[in-house]
């Protein structure tokens, strides 16, 4: 019998409700509880790591988990997160920079109803994910819930309440778990690979999602509070120019302060590709500026972050930036 560790953090699916509206109260050994067929599944262990709303986490959180698992990494055949749906992505894409290449399976699952609540997704989300713990082939950062099996760093939250809450965007799901069993499509981490762990990161990451008319002023703004700005931008990549939005003066002011840019787009498919027009050709041949191409948005940010919390020096970050990690870029994209 395999042998998991549950930790807990909060989200949907310990919450109780209250006057206020739902809040995480539930332990994770209570979660357990409304599952009792995961004691014949394998042996687990439990930690409450913290009880928050997920809109609450933050990096601090994601190193915490990450120095748990590190920790007791030796001990266990495989970890379960139980984790709300809100900032999962992230967490999901920070914790596959910060634990990269496990041999074992790192999963990240919850809910969009209580599991004490009727008709909920919680039990069945929690249990497919002890299974994959367990799962022989399974390894890496991945993302269980309504059947699915999604790499970290593809991982989205694309519905509010519906139970089919996660998609894998430009890339296929890992695996599916079904009752008689889970369809492995994708290997995530080979068997023998060494695990490598990072317990640093850096948090001042600015994202500006571009809107017709807004100030490139806020950027220059921002330099003061920021390392690194991600620009979502329209369609393959545009960037607005000339005398009233000139956002090219503002990018090269970013790069004389030796800032990092990366331009995105804010469409969900098909990824970026801003040598396609005049704007977003300049932009990237004259300041030579970052694309995320096929990235989610959450990779990127915490691509960043992790990058950002190992170097400051700007070849390193690019080399770093453009290095597939965890499957989370096509290579042949650049």
């Amino acid at each position: 019998m395999k042998k998991i560790l549950l930790l807990a953090t909060g989200g949907t699916i310990a919450c109780k409700p209250t006057e206020n509206g739902l809040s995480p109260m539930l332990s994770s050994d209570e979660l357990l509880s409304y599952i009792p067929a995961a004691r014949e599944l394998c042996s687990i262990d439990t930690i409450q790591l913290m009880n928050i709303d997920s809109t609450n986490m933050h990096p601090d959180c994601w190193l915490q988990i990450a120095e748990t698992i590190k920790d007791l990494y030796e001990q266990y055949d495989g970890f379960v997160i139980a984790h709300g749906t809100d900032t999962m992505a992230y967490t999901a894409a920070a914790l596959s920079y910060l634990i990269q290449n496990s041999p074992k399976p790192i999963v990240l699952t919850g809910s969009q109803r209580p599991i004490g609540t009727d008709m909920t997704d919680a039990a069945i989300n929690l249990y497919d994910s002890l299974r994959y713990a367990c799962f022989d082939e399974g390894s890496g950062v991945v993302v269980v819930f309504g059947g699915k099996v999604i790499m970290g760093t593809r991982a989205r939250k694309m519905n509010t309440k519906s139970y089919d809450a996660f998609s894998s965007i430009n890339y296929p799901v890992v695996a599916m778990i079904h009752d008689r069993g889970i369809v492995q499509y994708i290997q995530p981490v080979p068997k023998d690979a060494i695990v490598s762990f990072y317990l640093n990161m850096d948090s001042h990451i600015f994202v500006l999602k571009l809107i017709p008319g807004v100030s490139a002023d806020i950027l220059k703004a921002a330099a003061s509070f920021y390392d690194a700005f991600v620009l979502e931008s329209y369609g393959v990549g545009g960037i607005p120019e000339g005398p009233k939005y000139d956002f090219h003066e503002a990018i090269e002011y970013l790069i004389q302060k030796d800032k990092t840019i990366v331009l995105t787009t804010q469409a969900i498919f098909e990824g970026s590709d801003i040598s396609v027009y005049h704007s977003g050709h300049v932009a990237k041949k004259e300041f030579g500026v970052l694309e995320a191409y096929d990235m989610t948005l959450e990779a990127t940010v915490t691509k960043l972050m992790w990058i950002l919390g190992q170097t400051k020096n700007p070849k390193k970050i690019r080399a770093m930036f453009n290095q597939t990690i965890a499957s989370d870029m096509l290579s042949q994209s650049f």
